[in-house]
C-alpha cells in the first residue's frame, strides 16, 4: 500500500515558476557574456601576439558553445513532467554539465596544442599594456558572472548553471595565469615565461574539467542526498509521525532540483486508512518543508512487516 502525493499552495508553485525563469534569465547571461568576452580575449590576443592570450580566448569559445548548451538544457529541465516522463525532466541538466566537463578538458588540449610550439620558438610580444588591459576587463566580467552563477546554481539547485560557473571560474584562472605571463615576460624579458604558464594553466583546467565530468556522471547515476539532507529527512519523520511505529528503507535519488524520497512506514495492523494517511500527509509536509523540491512516496505497512534496522518512533 503506497500513499504520498505532492500537495502544494499556489504560493509555493508561484515561487518556483519564478526561480525557473531566473534560471532561464541567468543562463542567456552566461550566453551573452560569453560572445562578448570572446571578442574582448580576441581583440586582446590580435593587439599582442601572445600565445597565452591566444590560448585564453580558444577556451572562450568553448566556453559560447557550453553556455549554449547550458541554455539548452535548462529549457528541457523545466519543462513539465509528461507521459513519456512521469518524474520530469530534471536530468537534462546533467547531460549539459557533463558536456560542459568534456569541453573544459578540450580547452585545456587547445592550449597545450599552442603553447608547446611557442614553448621552442618564442615569440616577442607587441602591445603587452593594451592586451593586459583588455584581458583584465574580461577577466572582471568573468569573475562576476562565475560567481553569480555558482551561487544562483546552488540556491536553485541546478547542476547546469553551477557547471557553467565552474568553467567561466577555469576560465578566470587562466586569465589571471595569462596576465602574470604578460607581466613577468616583459618584465624579465623571459619570452618562455608565456607558454610555460600557459601550459600550468592548461592543467589546472584539465584537473577541473576532469572533476565535473566525475561529478555529474555521479547524479546521473541516481545518488543518493548528501548526509545532512538525510538526517534532516529522518528528522522531519520523527517529528511528524506520531502515531506510527517504525519507518524503514528511506531511499533518495536526486534530479537536478528535485529530491525523490521513498520509505516504508510502519503503522498499527489495527489503524484505518483514512487515519494513516493523515500520518503520512503530516510527514510529506514536514520534509516539504525542510528539503527543497522533495517528491515523497510513502508506503505503509502494518506492524508484522516491522524490520530489525527499522528507526522506531513509538
Amino acid at each position: 500500500m503506497a500513499i504520498g502525493g505532492q500537495s502544494s499552495n499556489g504560493s509555493e508553485e508561484d515561487g518556483v515558476r519564478a526561480g525557473r525563469v531566473w534560471v532561464r534569465q541567468l543562463a542567456i547571461l552566461s550566453l551573452v557574456t560569453a560572445f562578448a568576452v570572446m571578442g574582448l580575449k580576441f581583440l586582446a590576443w590580435w593587439l599582442t601576439g601572445s600565445v597565452a592570450l591566444l590560448s585564453d580566448a580558444l577556451e572562450s569559445i568553448v566556453n559560447v558553445v557550453a553556455a549554449c548548451a547550458a541554455l539548452m538544457a535548462i529549457s528541457i529541465a523545466h519543462k513539465p513532467a509528461d507521459e513519456g516522463h512521469p518524474f520530469g525532466h530534471h536530468k537534462a541538466e546533467y547531460f549539459s554539465a557533463v558536456l560542459e566537463g568534456v569541453l573544459i578538458v578540450l580547452a585545456a588540449l587547445l592550449i597545450i596544442s599552442e603553447a608547446v610550439p611557442a614553448l621552442f620558438e618564442p615569440r616577442p610580444l607587441d602591445n603587452s599594456s593594451a592586451g593586459i588591459a583588455i584581458n583584465l576587463l574580461a577577466t572582471i566580467i568573468n569573475a562576476v558572472l562565475a560567481i553569480t552563477l555558482l551561487r544562483e546554481g546552488k540556491r536553485y539547485r541546478s547542476p547546469a548553471l553551477q557547471a557553467d560557473g565552474r568553467h567561466i571560474m577555469t576560465d578566470v584562472w587562466t586569465s589571471v595565469g595569462v596576465v602574470v605571463a604578460l607581466i613577468l615576460s616583459g618584465l624579465t624579458g623571459w619570452l618562455w615565461l608565456d607558454p610555460v604558464i600557459a601550459i600550468l594553466v592548461a592543467i589546472n583546467i584539465l584537473y577541473h574539467g576532469a572533476r565535473v565530468v566525475m561529478s555529474s556522471l555521479d547524479r546521473l547515476m541516481d545518488r543518493a542526498v548528501d548526509p545532512e539532507e538525510q538526517a534532516l529527512i529522518e528528522r522531519s519523520i520523527r517529528e511528524e509521525a506520531e502515531g506510527a511505529i517504525e519507518v524503514h528503507d528511506i531511499r533518495t535519488r536526486i534530479a537536478g532540483p528535485a529530491r525523490f524520497i521513498e520509505f516504508h512506514l510502519v503503522v498499527d495492523r489495527n489503524m484505518s486508512v483514512a487515519a494513516a494517511h493523515d500520518i503520512c500527509d503530516r510527514i510529506e509536509t514536514g520534509i516539504r518543508r525542510k528539503v527543497e523540491g522533495a517528491r515523497v512516496t510513502i508506503h505503509v505497512e502494518p506492524d508484522q512487516k516491522s524490520e530489525p534496522h527499522g528507526l522506531p518512533l513509538a
